[in-house]
């Protein structure tokens, strides 16, 4: 049975685009099916609803707090990251459904076409779980620090992203070699930062945690947090 795999960069506003990206996995290969680049929930959700056409699994992961409900303050998984990754510089901003209500918005919207909010690998059903790729690609890529991409000046940020491009394409070889990647996703792994190009490749890396989880059925996986306040899905520690 084929799984639609969705990796979703969330802008924590509506006047930002999604960086968005579809592979597809038949429990032995699979391919990189394309990128989206919406803005907004209404143009996010139809080209969900469009893409999920012919499959009956379906596992969306999303960068970006989804099960949010403290009004004020910060989440205690956004807590443990600092426990487990401040050496890294890997932990997460903190998070409420004042300072980012999209997120919560989003899973609200999910959960009405059919998502159940959670990190359960099971066929047949449709499933949106949170991730975030800082700690995510420390563990991935055996990194004592992430990779500074996002802050900083022009220039620091396209030396970054050469490197989280050249880090990608080696795990990319060695982890998921059964997976062929079509001309955009050839073209993004080698093109010059930008916002777009930033944020379809997070999306890119966001669907490959997806793929890490769905493949090894959660045996290679660690959830972190609970579904009541807030939960992490990463890879497994090395």
């Amino acid at each position: 049975m084929k799984v639609l795999l969705i990796g979703v960069d969330l802008a924590w506003g509506e006047k930002k685009h999604d960086g968005v990206c579809f592979l597809e996995w038949n429990g032995r290969i699979g391919s990189v099916l394309g990128f989206g680049y919406p803005q907004g929930d209404k143009e996010l959700m139809e080209l969900l609803r469009k893409r999920e056409q012919g499959f009956q699994s379906v596992f969306v992961t999303v960068d970006a707090p989804i099960v949010c409900p403290n009004e004020t303050g910060t989440r205690p998984v956004d807590r443990l990251t600092h426990r487990m990754f401040h050496r890294e510089h890997a932990a997460c901003h903190p998070a409420n459904s004042t300072k980012c209500p999209r997120p919560p918005r989003l899973a609200r919207l999910m959960r009405k076409a059919g998502f159940q909010v959670g990190w359960e690998p099971q066929k047949g059903r449709k499933t949106v779980a949170e991730v975030y790729p800082h700690p995510a690609m420390v563990r991935m890529f055996g990194l004592s620090r992430i990779v500074k991409y996002k802050k900083g000046t022009v220039a620091m940020r396209r030396k970054e992203f050469r490197r989280l491009q050249r880090l990608l394409r080696a795990c990319l070889k060695r982890k998921f070699a059964q997976l062929a990647l079509n001309p955009e996703t050839k073209t993004l792994l080698g093109k010059r930062w930008s916002k777009p190009a930033e944020d379809r490749t997070d999306a890119l890396f966001c669907a490959l945690i997806g793929l890490w989880h769905w493949r090894y059925q959660g045996r290679k996986s660690e959830v972190i947090g609970d579904k009541r306040t807030g939960f992490i899905l990463l890879p497994e520690s090395p």
